[in-house]
């Protein structure tokens, strides 16, 4: 399970701030990655694609220009999420971009792609690929996929419906290369455990859209705070795919969360219509279970932090 150095040696606690929907932005991934983990965000964050060019300018210049300030405390790598879903008609120009700036890793998720994956490879990239069972995690390393992403149950947003613990096994059964874990990860003992597992990263989401760099409502971010896991509902009508909210946004839009339809698949929709999937997820909050962990709203650093203190806290007393 040996990680590419590009992740073994930038890190400074083995995690990943995954890409959020609207909410993640040049700010939280900047301070994500000065924390000492990989900050990710989604390329349709940034609309229209002219904007996107501007964030990765920027996130590429500010963190070259912290690396140059702190040589003994390098930031970790950025990551760009390239949603490979056959209605995202913007796919190749937010490809050709991350191949412009050089993003270091580029997280692929809904499809796995050869030509998407040689792309990043033609500049050395890294790309790590979304899964939520064992027969798509075999398909994403036959395409060409450098690492995984086993997406379980309790993660926010899109998840898959698998224990992490069986899912992790699966994997690891034939795959040795780097494997990141979501689902309900919000402590820095959580951290250890998916590491206990066979994971080499956690991959935490929720626990990030209560800090101050976020883009979400501030009603958002102290739901995160006030939730605790018997708050979240999953469900597959919002997107088409099967994914975890806060109850409290379904109520506030008028919905009974206990009696919420099923949705149609084939009417998912990742394109560049500004409308189309940001109404859902602007009016609709994701979540994961883990967030009875959050406690207040605090910057993406101290945050980080604070994972670090209870990871290292985990490590002595399994030590001990």
């Amino acid at each position: 399970m040996a990680l590419p150095p590009l992740l073994r040696d930038r890190l400074r606690l083995p995690a990943i701030g995954a890409p959020l929907f609207i909410v993640s932005n040049p700010d939280l991934v900047i301070a994500q990655c000065k924390a000492g983990i990989v900050g990710a965000f989604p390329s349709l964050n940034a609309r229209p694609v002219s904007l996107l060019d501007e964030w990765l300018h920027r996130i590429t210049e500010e963190l070259a220009a912290w690396d140059r300030a702190h040589p003994d405390r390098p930031a970790a790598p950025f990551a760009v999420n390239q949603i490979v879903h056959k209605t995202n008609n913007r796919l190749e120009e937010d490809v050709a971009l991350c191949v412009k700036w050089k993003a270091p890793v580029v997280i692929t998720s809904l499809g796995a792609r050869e030509d998407v994956n040689s792309a990043i490879h033609s500049y050395g990239g890294l790309v790590m690929h979304d899964v939520i069972n064992d027969r798509f995690a075999r398909k994403a390393i036959e395409k060409g996929a450098d690492g995984l992403i086993a997406v379980a149950a309790g993660a926010g947003g899109h998840a898959g419906t698998h224990s992490p613990f069986a899912l992790i096994q699966d994997i690891r059964a034939w795959f040795d290369g780097p494997l990141a874990l979501s689902g309900a990860i919000a402590t820095g003992a959580s951290i250890l455990a998916a590491q206990i597992m066979g994971a080499d990263l956690a991959y935490i989401g929720s626990a990030f859209i209560a800090t101050e760099e976020a883009n979400a409502a501030a009603a958002y971010k102290q739901a995160i705070v006030d939730g605790r896991a018997q708050d979240i509902q999953g469900t597959n009508l919002f997107t088409g795919i099967f994914g975890n909210y806060l109850k409290r946004s379904i109520v506030n839009a008028g919905l009974d969360p206990d009696n919420l339809p099923e949705s149609d698949p084939s009417k998912m929709s990742f394109g560049s219509d500004r409308n189309a999937p940001a109404k859902a997820w602007r009016d609709i909050w994701g979540s994961g279970q883990g967030i009875g962990a959050v406690q207040a709203v605090v910057p993406a650093g101290e945050l980080v932090a604070r994972l670090g203190r209870e990871y290292a806290a985990a490590k002595a007393k399994i030590a001990g």
